[in-house]
């Protein structure tokens, strides 16, 4: 059950903050930061096994592989960029998290620009 495992880290994570701040707050971000970084090797391992099963659906159907690449790249940007965020927050930055979440969503927007076209060129292709 890896949900007991990132829960568990959550929570020491938790502890070990509320004890630290007390007596030494500018070592809070150095724990949040390593709390975040072991939540996210813990996942990394499930999401080779979902990209995995991914590409194993799109060979087997007519999806082309680059779309497939690209919404990959996507949801990796929009983690990273969440990941990014959160920490700048935590450590009581907001006008550049904010920054931060711009940039993400504008390097998705950009990214995702072939996947919006190739579907307007499938939907003016229906129509009359």
């Amino acid at each position: 059950m890896d949900i007991i495992k990132i829960i568990g880290v959550g929570l020491i994570s938790l502890i070990i903050i509320v004890i630290v701040k007390q007596y030494r707050p500018e070592f809070v971000i150095y724990v949040s930061i390593m709390a975040g970084v072991l939540i996210l090797s813990l996942v990394l391992g499930k999401l080779g096994a979902i990209i995995d099963l991914l590409t194993s659906l799109s060979n087997k159907t007519s999806i082309n592989n680059e779309f497939l690449v690209l919404l990959i790249k996507i949801t990796g940007i929009a983690f990273l960029t969440e990941f990014a965020v959160s920490i700048c927050k935590d450590s009581g930055e907001t006008a550049i998290a904010s920054k931060v979440d711009i940039g993400g969503k504008v390097l998705i927007i950009s990214m995702s620009i072939p996947i919006i076209a190739s579907l307007l060129e499938t939907i003016l292709r229906i129509l009359p």
